[in-house]
Formats: structure tokens, C-alpha cells, sequence
């Protein structure tokens, strides 16, 4: 089994930034994809940001680029999400997800493991 650990949530302004962490623990495998995933309230869970092991490969929401950075550290099995120019519709939870294969998929059943996820709230 994975376990998977998110940090980094709160509350910021419009404007400002967070880093979200997600540490991986338990089984690892030679490939993986993780990412994030993230629901506002009343709206379906939408795909944030992925990145494949190494980092060779990354994707993102269109709502999202040019605005957040996915990356990885292999050595701490650890995937970071860092957000800036946050807006008011960037609140949500914010899942950490991870699967066994690659490539990066942006569909929620296409991963494996999921963190409990944390609270992203900023205000306008």
C-alpha cells in the first residue's frame, strides 16, 4: 500500500502563494505519475497538475497554467504543488494522487492512491 501525505494548505489572499507538499510512503514502484486533484464545493473534482517520475513529463489544467508549477523530488518520493497569483476560484481541497503506471492521466479514476486532502481557501 502507499500512503500519501499532503501539507502547505491555508488561507492567502487573491495574489499571493502556496506551496503544497505530498509525501509518498509504503510500496514505490520503477514508474508512477502523481499529481493533484482538486473540488470546490458543489462542483465535481477537477485535475489540477501531474508530473511522471523524474520529472521528464508534466500537465496541467488550462485554469491553471502559467500560474502553478508540479514538480518531484525522487529522493524523498515527495511531489510539490507551488501556486502562485492565487485567485478566489482556486479555493478548494486539494488531493494528492498517485498511480503505478505513467503517463499522467487527468481523469480521477485513473489513479491509484489519494492523500485526505487540504484546504485551499483564499479570499478576494
Amino acid at each position: 500500500q502507499v500512503q500519501l501525505i499532503e501539507s502547505g494548505g491555508g488561507l492567502v489572499q487573491a495574489g499571493g502563494s502556496l506551496r503544497l507538499s505530498c509525501a509518498a510512503s509504503g510500496r514505490t514502484f520503477s514508474n508512477y505519475a502523481m499529481g493533484w486533484f482538486r473540488q470546490a464545493p458543489g462542483k465535481e473534482r477537477e485535475f489540477v497538475a501531474g508530473v511522471s517520475r523524474g520529472g521528464s513529463s508534466t500537465r496541467y489544467a488550462d485554469s491553471v497554467k502559467g500560474r502553478f508549477t508540479v514538480s518531484g523530488d525522487n529522493a524523498k518520493n515527495t511531489v510539490y504543488l507551488q501556486m502562485n497569483s492565487l485567485k478566489p476560484e482556486d479555493t478548494a481541497v486539494y488531493y494528492c494522487v498517485a498511480r503505478t503506471s505513467v503517463p499522467i492521466s487527468t481523469v480521477s479514476y485513473g489513479y491509484d492512491y489519494w492523500g485526505q486532502g487540504t484546504q485551499v481557501t483564499v479570499s478576494s
